[in-house]
Order: C-alpha cells, then structure tokens, then sequence
C-alpha cells in the first residue's frame, strides 16, 4: 500500500530485491520485494507512465506524462546517491517536447533507453548523455508496448495502428510488421522459438457495442521470420492489455480489461494447447 492513484508501470531488479513503481498520484517509489516496504519516494508534477532498473539494478528511469501544462521528462537516478533521493534531483532529465513517451525499456548493456511515443516515434536516449542516438518513426499512431528479445538484440513493439513491429535494438531498423484488423496492445517474443504473440482488441470504449467476436479479443501467434499467422487463443471477453512468456517459453499469460489474467500452456513445437489456468 502506498500509492493513492492508478498503477501505471511495475518493475524489479534482476535479483528481485527491489520493485519500482510508477503511478497517476505522480510519483514514482521504490520498494522492498519481500517485505513490501516503501524505500524511497520521488514525486513529480504530472503522472509517471513508465520505469525501469537497469541491468546492474543502480540506475532507475521513469518518463512522466504531458498533462496539466508540465511536459513530458524523462528522469534517470543513480541509487548509490543518497542525496539525489533526499532532494528529488535526478542526476539527468531528458525533456520530450513533441510528443509524450508511453513505453520504454532499457537498451543493451544500459548504455541507452528505447522510448515509444505517443506519435508513433521510436528514440534512443543515452544514458549518459542524453542526447537522442537514433530517432525512426515506423508506426503512425501511438506505441503501446514494448518488449526485448531474450538476447537484447531486438525488440518489438505494439501500436494502436493494427501493427506489431520488431526491431534491432542498436540501430533501431525496422526488420518485421505483423498486422491485424485491431489495436494491439502488447507484444512478446519466444525467448527460444521463432513465435511472436500479440495481444489487444477494439478499444474499451467501443466495447460495450460489439460482440467478444468481433471485438477480436484473442492472442494472436505470428511466426518471426515469415510474419504470417498461425494460431488464435480465445478466452478473453474484453481487450488484452498485456502479454508475456514464460522464461521456457512452453506457457505465456495475458491480462485483459474483463479482469482475468489467463495462462496458457502449450507444446511450442506443434502448437497443441494442454490447458489453461
């Protein structure tokens, strides 16, 4: 317990000892894992849309939301720094001016984030520096998600204009789309198959007015390397909002706006679904 507003974006170290938080109570905290509790508290001026540890889980980040006249920024702190959490003064914020960033992930090695944004715009910002590496604009409408490979060296991305896309991670060229007839919401990639698993649906507003048929609400598998589809899951009767896979890549789960989180397991070499929980 803590946050008094939506919880925007979760995400824990690599040794799981600290979960960092984002939310719209414009904060962004740090927390102990096993015990739940509160380590620190960096608060901000508008809502706190997405974070991340790097690999070495020292430096965090976290982009907050153009809204209420403040513009988007993106803030990196070094936690071997006391004094940067004591006086909320980050040791770099990058500022956004065109349009807000709605996704990000760290880059190879933690030399840079991969930003998403809400135009359809995919940058590069160092980490030390700040400065905007690479800029490529692929999707035309806002990207939703995005996802590394298991290897970090590419990504995909999921955009609210029917399209998946993946990427290369150093240079951000555009190597595969996947297309649908609706949203997608999230993307995975297989950490050991050639499968890509998409997720979404027609947006939650026009839910109510269509069929769960219609509405497209299963999980879609793509094959990698020929962009071609080759499975539906069905279970969900709302949009999919998130996608992962499993470490073995044998199971993947998906969470929806009907307020399940369903897990799927199945044989990956024959795509013959076991069961699900």
């Amino acid at each position: 317990m803590g946050h008094t507003g939506a919880v925007w974006c979760v995400d824990a170290d690599w040794d799981t000892k600290h979960v960092l938080t984002g939310s719209a109570d414009n904060s962004c905290r740090l927390w102990d894992c096993e015990t739940g509790k509160q380590l620190a508290l960096l608060k901000t001026n508008s809502a706190v849309r997405t974070c991340g540890f790097d690999f070495g889980g020292n430096i965090i980040m976290f982009s907050t939301d153009k809204q209420m006249g403040y513009q988007c920024f993106v803030s990196f702190f070094d936690l071997r720094d006391p004094s940067q959490i004591d006086n909320n003064e980050p040791y770099m914020k990058i500022p956004c001016n065109d349009s807000k960033i709605t996704s990000a992930v760290w880059g190879p090695l933690g030399e840079c984030i991969i930003a998403g944004h809400e135009g359809g715009e995919l940058n590069q910002y160092s980490a030390k520096s700040g400065e905007v590496l690479v800029n490529v604009k692929e999707h035309s409408r806002q990207i939703n998600d995005i996802q590394l490979s298991r290897d970090m060296t590419m990504f995909v991305t999921a955009s609210k204009d029917n399209t998946a896309k993946l990427f290369d991670s150093t240079t951000l060229e555009h190597q595969k789309t996947f297309r649908t007839e609706r949203p997608v919401n999230s993307a995975a990639l297989s950490p050991n198959y050639d499968h890509v698993v998409l997720g979404g649906g027609q947006e939650a507003m026009d839910v109510t007015t269509t069929s769960t048929r219609i509405g497209k609400f299963e999980a879609r598998f793509f094959h990698l390397a020929f962009e071609e589809e080759f499975g539906r899951v069905k279970g969900h009767f709302g949009p999919i909002n998130s996608v992962a896979f499993h470490p073995d890549g044998k199971s993947y789960s998906s969470g929806g706006e009907d307020g399940y989180v369903r897990i799927h397991y199945f044989d990956p070499q024959y795509f013959e679904f076991e069961f699900e929980a």
